[in-house]
């Protein structure tokens, strides 16, 4: 997930947050990285405005981060990053519901049109080389100032300001431009307001542990005692034998959910700080067993390939994005992300991928603060 890596099908590396020079997160150096406006790999054609639109509000998105994952042996998907962006309204974040976020896959062959054939420099490029923050280098497209997205729209008095539409227009102007606008204060460089923090992506590979058979041994033989003594048990009359099968299911499935929790937090527990985690070909950590997607769930790819697992975003994120709020907030127990198995060309062309959103489950919502989005601000 860094410039220069590429990942082996179905090893486990762990992405962590550490804070970056920011030209070392600008698309020639090829990032991984949360927050702050995207680092476009393709840099002709970007999504359209209507395909970053909330499915739910319908208002514009915001980047969350984007992972850089090269495939090995392969020309066409020599460069290659993952983009995700997700809503900014809580209300939106309604249970399992995954329309208030896309992910679109970028690739580039080693010899493109936008980036050298040999590897970037490690040391800071000269200052007049570096890119405007307004306008996409070779495409000419113009980015939204609030949110790096593409802006067709303009601010009417200064004509140097561009926007996605009225709405980041209306936040910038409250935010700065009122003050700003026709003036030789304004700053590209201001902080805009509806953006994540923003970090870098750094990986490290997951250590394998032995997973400890005595658990493994006394569930077994938990089942075998429960099973002879059934045996013994009499049976009770037809309708107190639905209830009790009722009550019984109901116990087995919150059990359940729960020794999947359990088996997610002590998975974490070594690497509490883990922000994604990376499998290409593998499988995600579920933090229940609700809502977990069969194969029939995941999509094909508009080329017809079926999609596998690639990444997941994990809940300890939330914790540097400053989300909390008291009532709805923007919020996840997993984000799952599948691609296409044969990464297709699109010629330059952003492609979607698929989200799979799965949140905690009611009976584990008390325990979440401490044990799991807590876990990474513990010795903080």
């Amino acid at each position: 997930m860094s410039a220069g890596t590429n990942v082996s099908p179905a090893g486990v590396v762990l992405g962590f947050l550490e804070e970056a020079e920011s030209w070392r997160l600008r698309s020639p150096q090829f990032p991984s990285k949360v927050g702050g406006k995207p680092a476009w790999l393709s840099l002709t054609s970007p999504p359209s405005l209507a395909e970053l639109e909330c499915g739910k509000c319908r208002l514009p998105m915001v980047f969350l981060l984007q992972v850089y994952a090269p495939i090995s042996g392969q020309d066409r998907s020599f460069h290659r990053s993952l983009f995700l962006f997700c809503c900014k309204t809580p209300e939106c974040y309604t249970a399992n519901n995954n329309h208030c976020m896309k992910v679109f896959r970028s690739q580039l062959p080693r010899r493109n049109d936008f980036y050298p054939y040999d590897p970037p420099p490690e040391e800071e490029p000269p200052i007049d080389a570096e890119p405007e923050d307004s306008v996409l280098p070779v495409s000419g497209v113009k980015l939204c100032w609030v949110c790096g997205c593409p802006g067709n729209k303009a601010c009417s008095r200064c004509h140097t300001v561009s926007y996605c539409g009225k709405h980041h227009q209306t936040l910038h102007w409250k935010h700065a431009h009122k003050r700003e606008c026709c003036s030789h204060e304004a700053s590209p460089n201001t902080k805009s307001p509806i953006l994540f923090p923003e970090s870098e992506l750094v990986i490290e590979p997951e250590e394998e542990e032995e997973e400890g058979k005595e658990e493994d041994t006394n569930e077994a033989e938990g089942e075998e005692d429960g099973g002879s003594a059934q045996g013994d048990v009499d049976c009770p009359p037809l309708a107190d034998a639905l209830a009790e099968k009722d009550l019984e299911e109901m116990a087995m499935c919150e059990t359940e959910d729960m020794n999947i929790f359990q088996k997610f937090k002590k998975k974490i527990a070594s690497e509490p700080h883990q922000v994604v985690r990376y499998s290409l070909g593998g499988y995600p950590l579920w933090v229940s067993s609700q809502h977990t997607p069969s194969e029939q769930d995941i999509p094909p790819c508009t080329c017809g390939a079926k999609r596998t697992f690639e990444f997941q975003v994990m809940p300890q994120l939330l914790n540097t994005l400053c989300v909390d709020s008291t009532g709805a907030s923007i919020d996840w127990g997993t984000l799952a992300i599948y691609t296409c198995s044969a990464s297709c060309n699109h010629d330059d062309q952003y492609c979607p991928e698929f989200i799979w959103k799965q949140d905690f489950s009611q009976d584990q919502q008390t325990q979440i603060k401490t044990p799991v989005a807590s876990a990474a601000t513990a010795d903080g």
